[in-house]
């Protein structure tokens, strides 16, 4: 079995390609990057040196095309400014709409590229980094355990019965994510979270303060900003 990881650079997908590696060894498993326009390369640098920590085989995929005439926040073509507050907080101003850092259809798009992808590099599952607290309140709806059941059921039945996709993590918070990270010593201070591109997180956007409460639910801090 060969398997493919959406690898992003951030905490959650790195503990995926982790779990691929020791599930699957680093000679099985292809980790795959996806530039969508976002503001800043820092997660793209961050997959690449997770890629090489673990000698896995790494693709880049470049969709930002698609995404050009999208408002989201994250994307390089939006004037929007990145919130910096909680998702809760943030879903409170969106009358039960997506955050305003949701990339439309994101990982939808992703996964059926992935696919493509995956089919011709001889890959029976493809591995993303989805979690509950993501879709919690809507804030990003493809990362639902609903969305993942029916893009699983799509690409199989596409694949011709082929290819599945996994997300470990779907039914899990992101202090879990952690948790098994830890048993799986992944190495976190190569990963990188923020939706900001400067030279450290900037610890207030949705994304940083999940995180940094992630670890401490853990009973630990984060070795991206303790630097260790």
């Amino acid at each position: 079995m060969k398997a493919l990881v959406l690898s992003s650079g951030g905490l959650d997908s790195t503990t995926c390609l982790a779990l691929a590696v020791s599930k699957y060894g680093r000679e099985n498993v292809i980790a795959l990057s996806i530039m969508y326009g976002q503001k800043h390369s820092k997660e793209i640098e961050a997959s690449k040196k997770t890629a090489q920590y673990y000698g896995v085989e790494r693709m880049e995929l470049d969709l930002s095309k698609i995404f050009e005439f999208s408002d989201c926040s994250l994307l390089s073509s939006s004037e929007k400014e990145i919130p910096h507050e909680s998702y809760a907080k943030q879903l409170e101003k969106t009358d039960g709409s997506p955050v305003s850092t949701y990339v439309p259809f994101r990982n939808g798009l992703f996964l059926s590229s992935a696919a493509a992808i995956a089919l011709s590099k001889g890959c029976g599952v493809i591995y993303y980094g989805a979690h509950s607290d993501d879709a919690a309140g809507n804030a990003y709806p493809d990362c639902s355990e609903v969305f993942n059941n029916a893009m699983n059921k799509a690409i199989y039945e596409g694949s011709g019965k082929q290819l599945r996709i996994e997300a470990p993590f779907v039914s899990m918070t992101k202090a879990d994510v952690v948790k098994k990270g830890m048993e799986l010593k992944v190495p976190y201070e190569l990963t990188w979270s923020c939706y900001e591109g400067g030279d450290k997180p900037c610890g207030k956007c949705g994304t940083c303060i999940d995180r940094k409460a992630a670890f401490e639910k853990n009973g630990l801090t984060d070795p991206i900003i303790t630097g260790e």
